[in-house]
């Protein structure tokens, strides 16, 4: 008689209590992966009310995403250990109760704090929730499912700082964290009654590894740590940050032998073995540097050089959004019929040309001016989110599916912290760059930059300055309208830089498995019957 195998656990769940859990799947990891950009926008807010300076409110968003960090490769361990659907649960509990008690927090410790305990919570809710569907949905269903919940983690960083800027305008910025109550408590409820633990649950034996969770946690915690505030320091001027940079080194060096060296690691490294993951892996934290560091480099140009607001920006980006929760499902009709790499492609190249549309950009661009490079760089998140976990995880079997989702969303939250601490040095190298260039082109023997002067001198007497203060007024604007031009054409290089980077990623699509979507969907069934 065969043995049961990894995918035919769908048979266990009806119809209906399959999307009852995506249902909750999805509240779950919505409410988290908003949370990762909605507080931004009321730092500023933050600092008044708890009194505390820029650098001190920074860890509001640092100890969650380092706790995020490090949970994210520990979650398939859990889940095998102590059970999918207590741990989905308790997840959603901790996440939630965490919110309330950020929203309650009096002192900046006390928020936190609570924000660490957000971030633990809220590792299980993106990996574990996507695991979880990939082993109680039928097979052909799996690109559907996955393009339905892809809205929620495409499109959630999104709206988030446009939520953020419309509760801390209109509210106070507790509500950020109080609006996870409801969502948490229908989110755990569904859970509990509705999901079974995997057949795999507690399958792997050996003790707890605290060699090997330590390690984790030093590496991937000063790697992430050293990421957030490396620009700030001044990177590598800075002991403190060389300090980090050799911990980190260390730290994933000797978590990586360790891991390899012993028979029940806390992280199965060996998943990588199979070439298909490994490739989607790497590719992943290409999409996580396309993602929030494009998320990253739009608003701050909106709101630096245009002088719009949080909520105008989001208002702005919203298309761009809409684009991606269109594209989703349509995406997850064609994977049936295309091969994951051919759409992966696609979306890549999709996303190069949105790119090289906003390499445009001026100290005048309009929101309309941005509209369809947007629309186009949200069409392609849709093409690349359902393929890429399809092409990454598909190969696949038992545990390994739990385990290797977790380190698939590591990665792209990786790319993403990695992409945004490029790109913030980048903009600022490229600026001073520029600025020098252009002030090297300003000079009395340049009549182009003397007529533009005298234009403003003669402005400014009109408006009855003296000639002598009107010289030097004008003066101070031809150094703003410079400075400004040297950040847009550093915002400029960077947009390039990501279309670039997604060039290079490009290659690792031929190791990805050549089956289409539907010869997939029978091999996984081929499988089951052996």
């Amino acid at each position: 008689m065969a043995a049961p195998v990894e995918r035919s656990e769908f048979v266990e769940y009806t119809s209906t209590q399959r999307w009852l859990i995506l249902i909750a799947l999805m509240l779950g990891t919505v409410m988290q992966v908003i949370d990762t950009s909605i507080v931004n926008v009321a730092i500023p807010t933050m600092m008044g009310t708890l009194g505390a300076s820029l650098t001190q409110i920074s860890w509001v968003s640092t100890g969650y995403i380092i706790a995020n960090v490090i949970m994210l490769p520990l979650t398939g361990w859990i889940t095998i250990r102590f059970g999918r659907k207590q741990y989905l649960t308790a997840s959603i509990i901790l996440f939630t109760v965490a919110s309330f008690f950020c929203g309650t927090a009096h002192s900046l410790g006390m928020l936190v704090f609570f924000r660490v305990v957000q971030g633990i919570g809220g590792a299980a809710l993106l990996s574990t929730a996507q695991a979880t569907m990939m082993e109680i949905f039928p097979p052909q269903q799996l690109a559907m499912v996955q393009a339905i919940y892809g809205i929620g983690v495409m499109v959630g960083p999104t709206i988030g700082p446009t939520l953020g800027g419309w509760i801390t305008d209109n509210y106070s910025w507790p509500w950020i964290f109080y609006i996870n109550l409801p969502i948490g408590i229908a989110a755990a409820i569904m859970s509990f009654i509705f999901i079974h633990n995997s057949r795999y649950t507690r399958e792997r034996r050996g003790g707890v590894d605290f060699v090997g969770i330590g390690l984790l946690a030093i590496g991937l915690g000063c790697l992430q740590l050293m990421l957030e505030k490396g620009n700030d320091e001044g990177w590598f001027t800075s002991n403190y940050i060389c300090w980090l940079t050799g911990l980190a080194v260390v730290g994933i060096v000797a978590f990586v032998i360790w891991e390899l060296s012993i028979p029940y690691p806390a992280v199965n490294l060996r998943v990588l073995r199979h070439r298909g993951f490994a490739a989607g892996t790497a590719f992943g934290a290409a999409l996580g540097v396309g993602l929030y560091g494009g998320i990253y480099i739009l608003p701050v140009f909106l709101q630096q050089i245009r002088h719009y607001t949080a909520q105008q920006t989001g208002i702005i980006l919203l298309p761009g959004a809409i684009a991606t929760a269109i594209a989703m499902p349509i995406v997850g009709r064609l994977s049936s019929r295309f091969t994951p790499r051919l759409l992966v492609a696609v979306g890549s190249l999709t996303f190069v040309v949105s790119m090289l549309m906003l390499r445009n950009l001026t100290t005048d661009t309009a929101p309309g001016d941005l509209f369809w490079s947007l629309v186009l760089r949200g069409a392609s998140m849709g093409f690349l989110f359902v393929p890429l976990t399809l092409a990454t995880l598909m190969g696949l079997k038992g545990t390994e599916i739990v385990e290797g989702t977790g380190l698939f969303n590591l990665s792209r939250q990786l790319g993403g912290s990695i992409g945004i601490a490029l790109l913030s040095t980048f903009i600022e190298h490229q600026q001073a760059q520029h600025r020098l260039m252009l002030f090297d082109r300003i000079s009395v023997f340049n009549p182009l930059a003397l007529q533009r002067l005298t234009m403003y001198q003669q402005y400014l007497m009109s408006q009855g300055s003296a000639a002598n203060i009107a010289r030097q007024q004008a003066l101070k604007i031809m150094t703003m309208v410079i400075n400004n031009q040297a950040t847009v054409m550093a915002f400029i290089d960077a947009i390039l830089l990501i279309g670039a980077i997604f060039v290079v990623s490009m290659p690792l699509l031929l190791l990805f498995n050549k089956l289409p979507a539907s010869a997939m969907h029978g091999h996984k069934i081929e499988v089951a019957a052996e």
